[in-house]
């Protein structure tokens, strides 16, 4: 195959939603403040489910729409920053639970731009044949990680996780990646400590994310030999609206739908792309074989994007 591509998404999110309200019981803050700083009206919180939990739901949903099966699959990439455990893999623990036999399983931990790396490692292990069917997904428990006392970050996070089924294709339907990072601001976006606990330095981040991501996504578009103008949707990681929305204006991509997923489901981190991408294909919003453009950046701080055929 001279190329790889998404057949199916799927997407799960805990039942609990906690509205703005509700995080205005826990600290001093308000529903007005956080929609006009961040956008982000309800989010959905994990009680006993966890990180592979999640993962497994999403990508059994995504091998339903597929028409694939657990024997089909013979990789597995799990991006995920909140797993517990250092072994098994949430990877492992996926094939496990789906009764995957024998397939290749790993993590990638780049935070936010996570789904977009493990998207891209998959596309490469199809290219050089190394794999035919895989499943990727983004899984998080940001929730988990959270201080509650915060209300600079415990506004922002929410849980869940997205997947994709790629398969081999004559035709490439996921584009070159752009990938790469800023690691003298790696300490913007943390989760560390014992236990671990997420803070990030927000003007920071806002202030890459504002000035230097804009060129990053021309130049994955200009790769993919697609203009910004002719994309049908724009997924970026679901960070703040104050962000993706000049990133699309910045990027012109004048006829675009902008996932706003993060309104309902909060900043779920390395989930938020293919969990945004899953609900826009799942409710018509995009094309099949439109061109979609998947961004992700964030924690690392690490940034990864290509432009795919919508499934």
């Amino acid at each position: 195959m001279s190329g790889s591509q998404i057949v199916a998404m799927g997407h799960y999110q805990p039942p609990k939603v906690l509205t703005n309200d509700d995080i205005a019981r826990l600290v001093d803050t308000n529903d007005e403040w956080i929609q006009s700083r961040v956008g982000i009206r309800t989010r959905h919180i994990a009680e006993t489910e966890t990180v592979d939990e999640m993962a497994a739901a999403a990508a059994e949903k995504a091998l339903s729409a597929s028409g694939h099966t657990a024997g089909d699959v013979d990789l597995v990439v799990v991006a995920t920053c909140t797993a517990v455990d250092r072994s098994p893999s949430m990877a492992a623990r996926v094939a496990a639970r789906l009764g995957i036999a024998a397939p290749a399983a790993y993590d990638i931990n780049t935070a936010c731009s996570g789904f977009c790396y493990a998207l891209a490692t998959a596309d490469h292990a199809i290219r050089a044949g190394a794999a035919r069917t895989a499943l990727v997904i983004g899984s998080e428990k940001l929730s988990e990680v959270t201080d509650w006392a915060d209300r600079s970050t415990c506004i922002l996070v929410g849980d869940g996780a997205g997947a994709a089924v790629v398969t081999g294709s004559e035709e490439p339907g996921i584009g070159p990646v752009v990938w790469g990072s800023a690691p003298e601001l790696g300490d913007a976006v943390r989760i560390e400590g014992q236990p671990a606990v997420f803070s990030q330095e927000g003007q920071s981040v806002f202030r890459w994310a504002t000035t230097k991501l804009a060129p990053i996504a021309r130049e994955v578009c200009a790769r993919a030999g697609v203009d910004p103008a002719d994309l049908a949707a724009v997924v970026p990681h679901q960070a703040n609206l104050r962000i993706i929305e000049p990133l699309v204006r910045q990027l012109g991509a004048t006829n675009a739908v902008l996932a706003r997923d993060l309104v309902e489901s909060g900043n779920t981190s390395a989930a938020s792309v293919p969990l945004a991408l899953s609900k826009l294909v799942e409710r018509g919003e995009v094309p099949t074989g439109a061109p979609a453009l998947l961004f992700g950046f964030g924690g690392g701080l690490a940034y990864a994007g290509q432009v795919v055929r919508c499934p």
